[in-house]
């Protein structure tokens, strides 16, 4: 079997596994971690069903006084635009009307991105994770030298590893709704 269609079989038990166990959590303690209070400017998304909850710590991110960047997508690249928390500023993507995109301009310079959220289904011990298979945060990932960290459910932590593809590029670190696991690549 490929990595690829091992990749698609796996996100469709990780889906349905998620959606008999969610729960709400919140990752606003994340908030207060090294990596976070060094940074200026960070990137998150508007998470949304049973992904976990980017609401609480984008609310606490805004609060600190750090900028926030959501991404948009634009044909097969995310983008990213600075978002002051105005629920007004977001509209549902072209892509699914359950993902919701600011609006504005986009930020010339990735550089100034020092940390960056992803989503997740599952994380790997090495940092691989696995997402919903667009490519996109993996494709965005080779431009960022941000830091970079997953947020997961309790138990979506992998205990063996996911299957790769040369595209697939490692988080610096996975959190859950009571762990901050920093990885070493």
């Amino acid at each position: 079997m490929s990595a690829s269609s091992e990749k698609a079989d796996l996100r469709n038990r990780y889906r349905f596994e998620r959606r008999e166990r969610y729960l709400d959590h919140s990752f606003a303690y994340l908030a207060t971690s090294l990596e976070f209070t060094k940074a200026s400017n960070i990137a998150s998304y508007i998470s949304f069903g049973d992904e976990p909850s980017t609401t609480d710590l984008n609310a606490v991110i805004l609060k600190n006084g750090q900028s926030l960047y959501l991404p948009r997508i634009v044909v097969n690249e995310l983008e990213w635009v600075q978002w002051n928390g105005d629920a007004s500023q977001l509209i549902p993507s072209k892509l699914s009307k359950n993902i919701l995109e600011p609006i504005g301009p986009a930020i010339p310079e990735l550089s100034k991105i020092e940390l960056v959220i992803v989503p997740a289904l599952r994380i790997d011990r090495s940092g691989y994770r696995l997402g919903q298979g667009g490519g996109f945060y993996d494709r965005a990932l080779t431009k960022l030298s941000a830091w970079s960290i997953g947020l997961i459910h309790p138990d979506e932590i992998s205990s063996e590893d996911l299957p790769r593809e040369s595209f697939d590029i490692p988080l610096k670190a996975a959190a859950t709704p009571d762990l901050l696991l920093r990885f070493k690549n």
